[in-house]
């Protein structure tokens, strides 16, 4: 389901579930990596990245579908996992190989960087095709991350953003071809380890202090 490893100073948290929709045992699994990652000492980093064809699809919407009593605690979970990515005392880069939709797409921004594979997959938030809203959380992330005509226009229009045109946006901040993208990815984190990861963490909490609050209240309005 994951799969965690180190390389130097980097963590790689591959998720390997198939699409990577998040489950409550795919949730469980990432929140004991990161358990991990943030017990060790010194210089570090993490890197996320998704296998085949996906990086993430979000939600598991059949999940949901079974369960639907438990809507707002399971979107408590999902919001909690982007606060905590935004709270972690260490840089975090997202490897994205493949296609990055819905909660996939904000599990990408929830980090710090992120590198966007090249000539497949896409970066969409679909909720407004999927006659979906945003939750307060949610919607704060995305406008926390994205400029203001950016976080419209994918909101809005549930615009599907090849590599390229998620780099002109700014939702990611470099693209590579497929067997680069994690190693792009490896040497930015790399970069970043030396840096102090508790300040990293005051400097994220003041800068997305209105998304946190939002990520961490309430998960429906």
């Amino acid at each position: 389901m994951i799969d965690l490893q180190r390389d130097g100073d980097v963590f790689v948290l591959r998720l390997d579930a198939g699409e990577n929709r998040f489950s409550p045992d795919l949730l469980d699994a990432v929140d004991g990596a990161l358990d991990e990652v943030e017990k060790q000492q010194g210089p570090r980093a993490l890197v996320t990245t998704g296998t085949g064809r996906f990086y993430s699809n979000g939600l598991d919407l059949e999940w949901l579908g079974a369960n639907g009593d438990h809507l707002e605690e399971y979107l408590r979970r999902v919001n909690g996992l982007y606060a905590r990515l935004l709270s972690l005392p260490l840089p975090t880069v997202a490897a994205v190989n493949g296609h990055a939709f819905a909660g996939g797409g904000m599990l990408v921004l929830a980090h710090d960087l992120a590198v966007m594979r090249t000539g497949r997959g896409y970066f969409c938030l679909p909720e407004v095709d999927l006659g979906m809203t945003f939750t307060p959380g949610m919607n704060a992330l995305i406008r926390a991350r994205l400029a203001p005509a950016a976080a419209h226009e994918a909101m809005v229009t549930g615009r599907r953003y090849a590599a390229e045109e998620a780099q002109a946006a700014g939702i990611v901040a470099r693209t590579a071809a497929e067997e680069a993208v994690l190693p792009a990815a490896i040497e930015l984190a790399a970069g970043l380890a030396p840096k102090n990861g508790q300040v990293v963490a005051r400097i994220r909490a003041d800068l997305y202090r209105p998304a946190l609050a939002a990520l961490r209240g309430p998960a429906l309005a």
